[in-house]
């Protein structure tokens, strides 16, 4: 299991248009992927799940990654939130 802390910055936070990209992104690798926030756990491959987190600016996140393919999954997230603008 592979897992990373982001702090979000985006003045929007975790809204439906980046909600989206990051389920999207998650969804091309098998491993299974989770976003926790506040100590609640959902898939990240369902935009229902990210969404109901009602993750905000400068909000703790987790993602872990388990599978095959853990590594590279994280690695995708991780450019994906930084080139979004969305975590550091």
């Amino acid at each position: 299991m592979v897992e990373k802390q982001f702090k979000i910055i985006d003045e929007t936070g975790l809204h439906a248009r980046p909600a989206t990209k990051l389920v999207q992104a998650a969804s091309k690798f098998s491993s299974e992927i989770s976003l926790e926030h506040k100590e609640k756990k959902v898939n990240l491959k369902s935009i229902m799940g990210v969404l109901s987190l009602g993750v905000a600016k400068n909000a703790e996140i987790k993602i872990t990654a388990e599978g095959s393919d853990e590594e590279e999954a994280i690695q995708a997230l991780d450019e994906l939130l930084r080139k979004e603008g969305l975590a550091e």
